[in-house]
């Protein structure tokens, strides 16, 4: 699999992204984080910890299951269940600037998803997006706000992002794979 992106790139990436939340909020006072399972949890931590970094301010974070939320869940009778995994948002989110944060934007449908969970927990002021790989081929109207690397693909390919929380290294990879792909 070609690697588009490596540790060191990631790390830049995200130190970049953390500077670009705080002009855009003029401050981190007001945002709290939100990472997707899986992938999108340590990805906000790792923000976190460049935004504390930068700024000398903690920012709270939490991590979103979105698993009952997805509308691809019940299309087939006969399969796996899905797993469904804990959301752990401890602190309120109304009235707060919240970064949502995942790994590969694709089709859109898990942002979608991920949204309906949010606000299920409360009312944000204002919800922007992270993502660490934008791969195109949108079925619904989403754009992220902060996006690591554009890599164009095919609907065949795959974007697999490896972090080191996770898969024990951090890097970006294209699989050729077969039609239908995933993330």
């Amino acid at each position: 699999m070609p690697v588009v992106m490596d540790a060191e790139r990631v790390s830049r990436t995200l130190t970049r992204i953390a500077h670009e939340i705080i002009e855009r909020n003029r401050g981190v006072s007001e945002i709290a984080l939100v990472g997707v399972r899986t992938r999108g949890v340590p990805l906000a931590k790792r923000l976190g910890a460049s935004l504390r970094d930068i700024t000398g301010q903690e920012v709270p974070c939490g991590a979103l299951d979105i698993t009952l939320y997805r509308d691809d869940l019940m299309r087939h009778a006969v399969g796996p269940q899905p797993i469904v995994r804990s959301t752990d948002i401890p602190f309120s989110i109304d009235n707060r600037d919240i970064i949502l944060v995942d790994d590969v934007l694709y089709t859109g449908r898990t942002i979608r998803a991920a949204l309906d969970a949010l606000i299920d927990f409360g009312r944000p002021r204002t919800i922007q997006l992270v993502v660490m790989v934008d791969r195109g081929h949108r079925e619904l109207p989403i754009k992220a706000d902060y996006v690591g690397k554009n890599v164009p693909t095919s609907r065949r390919e795959s974007v697999h992002v490896k972090l080191q929380e996770i898969d024990g290294a951090d890097e970006v990879a294209i699989d050729a794979g077969d039609e239908g792909g995933q993330a």
